[in-house]
């Protein structure tokens, strides 16, 4: 056999290999030379299950459970885990993971379409099996076969939406892997075995449990849940809406398109949305009607489509005779110099007291005593907040509409009366799932939509925002997703077709990653992800739907 060599990051040397080796055997040779356990590797840049045999010069990564890309690996792990408990010890169960909530995954189980109590007990049961499968150290067997034998494997142990999806893609071979004697597929890879997953609990949870996998800051401990009811109903309410009219994952979707119906899913899709913004700005008609509502905060996290979402709450106020008078929190910003430091001793633009919080609540308290005041302008190029005479006083029906990622935080507004102020959260809560096992990341629809958006209205490269992305969502954990059960009302910004309408935009972004930046593992994920979808044509989407603020065409201004 023909001797190769692997250049492995994680020590800078390079290692001979025999062609058909594979990543475990490889690690196993070497692991007292680089000092981790790896959960997956990076083979020239893009992600690879330790099973991944190796036949070519290759540069490789071990890459540890506790990264980024090992917590996706090891998450999927313990689905497929959770799910063949459940298909061992109750056959006729159905298992649906719909989302993540509450520092964890909600499941659900049903048997012949109908719900399946979930009691302590039975937790206990499943929990216990699937610890005896750790003990054992399964291995998570990756196998490739035609795509007809597949869909048949997947018949016979109930996964039909599985087929559905297969049936709409067309793949002459379909990679899935066998743990025992149970099959099943994921969303990018798994870990070499079950010995590699060793922290979870279940947790009784409305009408279903919780999967919870490590806490983050002690891996060591599975997560502890979090009271999260209002982000609850928001996803609920969708989900039933999914249901009701018939797509709920994405081989239904694609059904859809391919029958030439996405106009119709489209229509009824951007009418939940108005139905829902009506509804809001009613409420806080409402309240300002008696006696409170004088300040909208509207807050989410990146590419939630907060802007869009103020402008067409604004429209609805004006229907209810309130006069939206906006103000924007981004030019409270301090003097670019006095702006916090984040860990890494980088400006932290996300942080509250980057902010200027007291001339920010004395105008707001000047304000709605009907007093006029001077609002600053930020000049981002100087970094530095000025005056140019832009002066606003609040007269009769009028209400302040103020946008910012804080708007939820009580820190904000503290020298305000609480009972003049209404919250509202917007988020795009992806309730679309690719299978039962698998559902849509909200994150990976935001990132797209951030990805597209960026590329084409700021000139800003997919590998940037790719990069920028980690530190955005740890802003947003410590910032915003605290803070999201203070909202008066959550509007659930995702589309049930977005994903088929952005595939083309995303794809076309992402294959300018090139393979060479270590960015390209992502851009390749969200390429294999949105292969997933059949396209939808934009032309389809009206001019003031919310996706438009990220494909472009909005009939609003920005």
């Amino acid at each position: 056999m023909e001797e190769l060599k692997i250049y492995c990051v994680n020590n800078g040397k390079s290692y001979n290999f025999t062609g058909g080796e594979t990543l475990l055997e490889i690690y196993a040779r070497i692991k007292e030379e680089i000092n981790i356990i790896p959960i997956c590797a990076l083979v020239n840049n893009k992600t690879e299950g330790l099973q991944f045999p190796l036949y070519n010069p290759k540069t490789v990564e071990f890459i540890p459970a506790n990264s980024a890309i090992g917590k996706r690996v090891y998450t999927h792990s313990l689905c497929f885990l959770l799910y063949k408990a459940i298909h061992e010890l109750h056959p006729s169960y159905r298992l649906k993971i719909e989302h993540s909530i509450s520092k964890g995954y909600y499941c659900r189980l049903s048997e012949n379409n109908e719900p399946v109590a979930v009691t302590t007990e039975l937790l206990e049961e499943i929990s216990l099996q699937m610890k005896n499968d750790v003990k054992a150290d399964l291995p998570f067997v990756r196998h490739e076969e035609p795509t007809p034998s597949v869909k048949e494997i997947y018949r016979k142990e109930g996964l039909f939406a599985k087929v559905k999806l297969l049936d709409t893609r067309h793949d002459l071979y379909t990679v899935f892997y066998k743990l025992g004697n149970v099959s099943d597929s994921y969303y990018g890879n798994l870990a070499p075995s079950t010995s590699h997953i060793t922290n979870f609990e279940l947790s009784k949870y409305k009408e279903g449990f919780l999967l919870l996998g490590p806490d983050p800051s002690n891996p060591s401990v599975a997560n502890t849940p979090v009271v999260q009811e209002k982000l609850y109903e928001a996803f609920t309410d969708h989900l039933k809406f999914n249901k009701i009219i018939g797509v709920t994952n994405v081989g239904e979707l694609n059904e859809v398109v391919l029958a030439g119906k996405s106009s119709d899913l489209i229509n009824v899709a951007e009418a939940l949305h108005a139905k829902k913004i009506s509804s809001i700005a009613d409420d806080i008609k409402k309240a300002y009607d008696q006696g409170g509502a004088r300040m909208v905060m509207i807050a989410g996290p990146s590419s939630s489509g907060k802007t869009t979402t103020s402008k067409r709450l604004a429209i609805y106020l004006l229907t209810n005779l309130l006069r939206p008078v906006t103000i924007s929190l981004d030019n409270y910003f301090v003097e670019r110099e006095m702006t916090p430091l984040d860990e890494k001793g980088e400006k932290d633009y996300e942080h509250l007291m980057a902010l200027d919080l007291d001339l920010f609540n004395d105008q707001l308290d000047k304000l709605l005593k009907g007093k006029e005041v001077e609002l600053p302008y930020y000049n981002f190029e100087l970094g530095k907040r000025i005056f140019r005479g832009e002066k606003v006083k609040l007269g009769p029906s009028d209400v302040l509409v103020i946008e910012g990622i804080h708007g939820l935080n009580p820190q904000l507004t503290h020298g305000i009366d609480e009972k003049l102020k209404y919250r509202v959260y917007v988020s795009a809560l992806t309730t679309l799932s690719i299978d039962d096992h698998n559902w849509v990341p909200t994150t990976d629809n935001r990132l797209l939509r951030r990805i597209i958006r960026d590329f084409k209205y700021r000139g800003i490269s997919a590998v940037e925002t790719i990069k920028r992305w980690p530190s955005v969502r740890r802003g947003e954990e410590k910032w915003i997703f605290p803070y999201q059960e203070n909202a008066n009302a959550m509007f659930n910004s995702s589309l049930l077709f977005e994903l088929g309408v952005m595939k083309e935009y995303g794809e076309e972004i992402l294959k300018r990653v090139n393979c060479d930046c270590e960015e390209y593992a992502e851009a390749y994920r969200l390429r294999k992800f949105l292969s997933y979808f059949e396209p939808i044509r934009d032309n389809m989407i009206p001019p003031t739907s919310l996706l438009r603020e990220f494909l472009g065409g909005s009939s609003l201004e920005y």
